[in-house]
């Protein structure tokens, strides 16, 4: 039975910040961003966003009729959650109208976690034939004004519905996967900022790779020459092209070529909206179904997943006949070209104001009749707007 991605849509926020401004008021050479970590722009996530309302805006650009009567599983993947015990999915399924007669689930390993909620969907359908799974991957990446990590910022939020059938792509069942207890990246439960150590998550991201890379080809027996594209987790996208290095030599000249054309296709999107964590692997491969010119139905395409802390997994994807037609690739690109531009002192201010504090009973300022909105806290407890014309 063909199992695997149907549908596939992103969405973030309407701010984005120009990291050459971003340079020019740290006192950086503004090549270090753009060349140096491969970054040119980065979303900003105002306060009447947050992972439940890009998630559901994201979504509810692919939720049709059908998909709510069939859909009875809803995962949502973040390292950004809006509550220790009650699951964001919760929220994403009374926003977008989903049958009460469903499970929702929230999961959390790092960026990983997207990968494993996109397993587990296509183990279900499996088991379950003619159900549908909504998978959601959003986050928001913090890591404060004005240190190492700013420019890895961003954030948004990539939906799938797994299904038989799919339109777009199978979800090969040939993984392979790791875990390590890894101290690069983690936030304590009292922060809202992460701690990392950029140079160490580098190289675990690095090795993992690498030792999958190995492991897969001996249990599968496929070589690099079986794949038309890789896809990365991209915190920044210099990142995926380090761990590729590691593995680019196994591949003739003609490949060779190929591949890499196709791996700067596989970063288009994320240079323009920088880190969005759990969902960044997804985003990757819109993006290299956006804009690569030369896939067809049949090829394959590795994914490479990463979360820090850390855990890691390989595996591939199979393209479907005129899956072409299903990728929102033109609404996308539209979607990044119309944000609106921010200074630095715009961008600082709203990532000040984000409203945090549950023990406040404060509002956002800003309506947005368009798109589901955080609207603040009342008494401890989320509002939304949900009244969307999505």
């Amino acid at each position: 039975m063909a199992i695997g991605i149907d549908k596939l849509s992103f969405y973030t926020s309407e701010y984005v910040l120009d990291l050459v401004e971003l340079a020019q008021r740290r006192g950086v050479d503004p090549n270090k961003y753009t060349i140096g970590i491969g970054q040119d722009k980065q979303s900003v996530i105002p306060n009447y966003e947050d992972v439940v309302t890009m998630g559901a805006n994201a979504a509810a650009k692919i939720i049709d009729n059908d998909d709510r009567q069939q859909i009875d599983l809803i995962i949502f993947a973040t390292e950004s959650g809006i509550d220790n015990s009650k699951s964001s999915a919760l929220y994403v399924q009374k926003l977008l109208n989903l049958s009460e007669f469903s499970r929702t689930i929230e999961i959390k390993q790092a960026c990983y976690a997207g990968t494993f909620g996109l397993m587990q969907a296509r183990d279900y359908v499996a088991s379950h034939s003619g159900k549908r799974v909504l998978v959601i991957a959003s986050d928001i990446a913090r890591y404060g004004l004005n240190t190492p990590g700013e420019v890895t910022q961003g954030g948004g939020a990539v939906a799938m519905i797994v299904s038989e059938s799919p339109h777009i792509a199978t979800i090969n069942s040939d993984s392979v996967y790791m875990s390590r207890d890894v101290a690069d990246f983690w936030r304590p439960i009292d922060r809202t900022e992460a701690i990392v150590d950029g140079h160490l998550s580098t190289d675990i991201y690095k090795e993992m790779f690498l030792t999958l890379w190995q492991r897969y080809k001996d249990q599968s027996g496929r070589t690099i020459a079986d794949f038309a594209g890789f896809t990365f987790h991209l915190p920044y996208t210099k990142m995926g092209k380090k761990a590729f290095d590691q593995i680019i030599d196994e591949a003739d000249e003609r490949t060779q070529g190929r591949l890499l054309k196709n791996l700067k296709a596989s970063q288009k999107f994320s240079r323009e909206v920088g880190n969005l964590y759990t969902g960044s692997v997804y985003l990757s491969l819109l993006s290299l179904l956006s804009y690569a010119q030369d896939l067809v139905a049949g090829e394959q395409l590795a994914i490479f997943s990463y979360g820090s802390g850390a855990e890691a997994e390989l595996y591939s994807i199979t393209l479907q006949e005129n899956f072409f037609k299903y990728v929102p690739a033109n609404e996308t690109k539209n979607e990044l070209a119309d944000r609106k531009k921010v200074s630095v002192d715009q961008y600082e201010q709203i990532f000040n104001s984000q409203l945090l504090d549950s023990h406040e009973n404060v509002s956002s300022d800003h309506l947005d009749a368009d798109h589901f909105q955080f609207l603040g806290w009342q008494n401890g407890e989320r509002q939304y707007k949900v009244d969307c014309k999505n």
